[in-house]
């Protein structure tokens, strides 16, 4: 089962940032991501989505491919791939994958000009790594589907401005004088 988290942040640029620092914690098989999407609001009161995967494109890019290979047999490569193109642009645009496109834009509605809501799908979690990856990170957690003890945990970490120092540096006893044992501070 997924989970969905949305953490409000003054400006598009750290939502961004911190979508890349998610992004990253997935490489390091820390967190599986279903979804990631920045929600902006903008002057006016116009709500713009930046997804992570432009589904459009995708179509566009794989109809082509499709359409060029049933072109070629055809013997009208360029007839195929443009008829290819298009069909597949369209069904991209028609597709939506992963967090709601309309959900997305309502919950953001509230959003002050130039805040940005980051919309992650977390399939699956480390959980206590990835709080401590975020730690004093900032944002406000605007709506989750976790439950109240783990968005608590969640909305500490990310106002906790105080990181944490490796237990081997800070806690660690020196070594007795004399007895030949190395002192973990060098």
């Amino acid at each position: 089962m997924s989970d969905l988290v949305v953490i409000v942040y003054s400006t598009e640029a750290r939502a961004e940032e911190m979508r890349q620092k998610l992004i990253g914690l997935q490489k390091e098989y820390l967190l599986e991501i279903g979804d990631a999407a920045i929600a902006v609001m903008q002057e006016g009161g116009r709500v713009k989505l930046n997804q992570l995967m432009n589904t459009t494109a995708l179509g566009a890019v794989s109809g082509s491919f499709w359409g060029l290979l049933i072109g070629a047999i055809f013997l009208m490569p360029l007839f195929g791939a443009a008829l290819g193109a298009a069909s597949g642009a369209l069904g991209g645009a028609l597709t939506d994958y992963g967090i709601d496109d309309k959900f997305m834009k309502e919950l953001s509605g509230s959003l002050q000009p130039g805040n940005a809501a980051l919309f992650v799908l977390v399939k699956k979690v480390t959980g206590d790594k990835v709080l401590e990856a975020l730690r004093g990170t900032g944002g406000a957690v605007l709506k989750t589907s976790l439950d109240r003890s783990q968005e608590q945990k969640l909305r500490d970490a990310l106002a906790d401005a105080h990181a944490t120092m490796p237990a081997a540096a800070t806690d660690a006893p020196p070594a007795p004088e004399g007895t030949g044992a190395p002192s973990p501070v060098g």
